[in-house]
């Protein structure tokens, strides 16, 4: 008899743009081919070109919509769990008897108010502590407010993970906390990611490239930093999103050297532009979960230069170059480009990030679900 298995998102999965949508839909992706039967749950928005896709992977595809009312402020339960509360979600979990997978703590408003058992949950970050740091690097005085309140509501719904049976935590600093609250709930299970390598056919680029997310304030300030290292040199610096920020937009309306690509457009493919990158730069004023885009950049870039937040307690020291202020940047820029990226480089690459395999994690996963 086929393994079952419910599963909650807590946004669309298809196409997966982001770094924890990217872990749950190449997780779902790599479960379902060990033929584990999935039932999924999204809370967002139907769409037809996702349904088609995810339907290759899972059973039966529910959607949820999001209760963003202005009152869920308001609610002594986090926002971001109050606008993901459904009666339907209950009833539809009830009609097929399995286990449940909570992505975030987000989605486990059900895991605790309802009597469900055997339940696990992925933890994407420290969630309050994301939020505090969010508080930190916000500007707008009232969403700052928000994302601090918010992190002291996450920090007490957090108690509600006692009655999970297990917490797969996505990075070391995450099995750290994790472990220390919940003892041996907590087991680490690196994330899951599109782990093919996309070959570089010239072993050396002409550009620098940062990507990520732009509505996410410590990106925001992350790439303001980059700016300030890379405005005055020569260097040709391309910061790729599919959304902009006014803050970044003004400050490189004038630097020639600076491009903005807007990914949205779908003029240019995301791998490709990473590919490319002769520097692939990344920095994160947080040290929550693991950058997706560490990895992404891992799989398909060259060379990959950032800060000790980002780097240190990843397991991929050993294949990335550290800088963690402006003269140390532009030290370590000016002599990766005086380097080729070489087979040997690779080589080494893919025997250091062979624990992130999704086909390994997997399977983890499927024997603490199904024991027997």
């Amino acid at each position: 008899m086929k393994k079952r298995l419910h599963v909650i998102s807590f946004d669309n999965l298809y196409p997966p743009k982001y770094g924890g949508i990217i872990d749950v839909y190449y997780k779902i992706k790599t479960l379902s081919a060990l033929d584990i039967v999935i039932y999924l749950h999204i809370f967002g928005n139907q769409v037809a070109e996702e349904e088609l896709e995810l339907k290759k992977y899972c059973k039966e595809i529910y959607y949820y919509p999001r209760n963003n009312t202005f009152l869920s402020l308001f609610s002594f339960i986090p926002f971001r769990v109050k606008s993901r509360v459904s009666k339907q979600l209950v009833k539809n979990i009830t009609k097929t008897k399995a286990p449940i997978l909570y992505e975030g703590l987000h989605t486990t408003h059900s895991l605790a108010f309802s009597n469900f058992k055997n339940t696990f949950v992925r933890a994407h970050n420290v969630e309050h502590t994301y939020f505090y740091g969010l508080a930190k690097s916000e500007q707008n005085i009232f969403r700052k407010l928000f994302y601090f309140i918010e992190g002291k509501k996450l920090e007490r719904f957090e108690k509600k993970l006692e009655k999970t049976t297990t917490i797969f935590t996505i990075s070391k600093e995450e099995q750290t906390y994790f472990s220390a609250k919940f003892k041996e709930k907590a087991v680490y299970i690196p994330a899951f990611h599109d782990a093919t390598f996309l070959e570089s056919k010239n072993s050396k680029g002409n550009y620098i490239l940062w990507h990520g997310d732009l509505r996410v304030s410590d990106n925001v300030k992350s790439v303001l930093f980059l700016i300030e290292v890379y405005k005055d040199s020569n260097y040709h610096f391309k910061i790729a999103s599919s959304t902009m920020h006014s803050s970044i937009k003004k400050k490189i309306t004038n630097i020639h050297s600076i491009e903005f690509i807007d990914l949205k457009r779908g003029e240019v493919d995301l791998f490709t532009l990473i590919n490319e990158a002769h520097i692939n730069v990344l920095y994160t004023f947080q040290n929550t979960g693991i950058k997706l885009k560490l990895l992404n950049a891992l799989y398909k870039g060259k060379f990959v230069l950032g800060n000790s937040l980002l780097i240190k307690n990843t397991g991929l020291e050993s294949v990335c170059e550290e800088a963690n202020n402006k003269s140390e940047f532009l030290k370590q820029t000016k002599s990766l480009f005086n380097q080729e990226f070489t087979v040997k480089d690779l080589q080494k690459r893919k025997k250091v990030v062979a624990p992130f395999s999704p086909e390994l994690n997997a399977e983890k996963i499927k024997k603490i679900i199904f024991p027997h």
